[in-house]
């Protein structure tokens, strides 16, 4: 399982878990009987669901932003690889942080109307449990820092990040032990209003600084378009590799490669997605060749893909239109074999 199935995950559970608890207290409890005590339970599990993805998120939205700050050289991720822990922050953010700050409102007032009583098992249970379940996710967050400093991420990558765990987990423990500790949590306390006006600056602040590292969705778009014209590239190279092996030589022309016997190979291979203007190939000599086409997006700075060695993708382009080298496979093979029969 992922880290991020495991943190889907684990609202589910603790919802589970939460539900079962104040089941055990309603059996054992008698004087648990006010009509209100669902809504607050939910308002309580909402409020805790909804702070596990909101702190998760400013802790992607810092560690993202930290990667691309201090690039580390034994990081084999381009830079725009650490884009879709930004967007998953920023879209976490969106739609967890309201939902926790609204949820907490909706407790306050409760607490004020006396409709959740200050001293009652609800509160109590639950509070402790909100407690518990962020310092699981905190310590295990805590653990793979760490873990990542002992593997060999640079140093400032680490206290940086640690420093991030430390005002998450501090902001939060402090505000839940300082809560379920008052003797008038009915009244407005401005204690209170200030660890709330941290959360929602601490929110604002990994928002609005993940929108200034993230690629925009227009540009998203772009790389993903050009993502499958290399996949196209690939297609037509497999394509051209089949007519060389049975042929001997390379085509002339696109016109030949289709008319060829034992290719395999589609209109949509030999197009530009969207667009769907024609992918130019170039003879260039017996045995070179080479694909053109306009690209959206500009690799240039981008570090190569290991996943994607000797092919399209490991050749950065410009914006515009652009010819790549293809490859024969088996000229390929020939280099590899003749060091070993010199």
């Amino acid at each position: 399982m992922s880290m991020l199935s495991a943190y889907l995950f684990l609202p589910l559970f603790c919802a589970a878990l939460v539900i079962f608890i104040v089941l055990i207290i309603k059996i054992n409890n008698k004087n648990m009987e006010n009509k209100h005590d669902a809504k607050y339970v939910f308002y309580y599990l909402l409020s805790l669901v909804a702070l596990v993805f909101t702190a998760f998120a400013v802790g992607m939205a810092a560690f993202g932003i930290i990667n691309k700050l201090i690039p580390d050289s034994l990081n084999s991720y381009s830079i725009t690889a650490y884009d879709s822990q930004l967007k998953f922050a920023i879209s976490a953010l969106l739609v967890a942080a309201p939902l926790f700050f609204y949820s907490s409102y909706l407790i306050r007032r409760g607490l004020a109307a006396k409709e959740l009583e200050a001293d009652s098992a609800i509160r109590r249970w639950l509070t402790y449990f909100v407690i518990f379940v962020s310092s699981v996710i905190i310590l295990g967050t805590l653990i793979g820092v760490l873990n990542s400093f002992l593997s060999g991420e640079l140093t400032s990558r680490f206290i940086f990040k640690a420093l991030t765990v430390a005002v998450i987990s501090g902001l939060n423990f402090a505000f839940y032990f300082y809560d379920i500790k008052r003797y008038s949590p009915e009244k407005k306390d401005p204690v209170v209003k200030m660890f709330f006006g941290a959360a929602i600056f601490l929110v604002l602040a990994a928002f609005v600084s993940s929108c200034f590292f993230v690629e925009s969705p227009k540009a998203a778009r772009n790389r993903r378009l050009d993502q499958n014209l290399l996949n196209n590239f690939s297609s037509l190279e497999n394509a051209i590799n089949s007519y060389y092996d049975n042929n001997g030589r390379l085509p002339e022309n696109i016109a030949e490669l289709k008319g060829a016997k034992n290719v395999y190979l589609t209109e949509k291979m030999l197009n530009v997605p969207e667009s769907n203007q024609a992918i130019e190939y170039r003879r260039d000599a017996d045995k070179e060749f080479s694909l053109c086409a306009d690209f959206r997006s500009d690799t240039r700075s981008e570090k190569n893909n290991d996943d994607y060695i000797g092919s399209f993708h490991n050749q950065p382009h410009a914006a515009g239109y652009q010819c790549l080298s293809g490859q024969l496979y088996a000229s390929m093979k020939a280099e590899a074999i003749s060091p070993l029969v010199d």
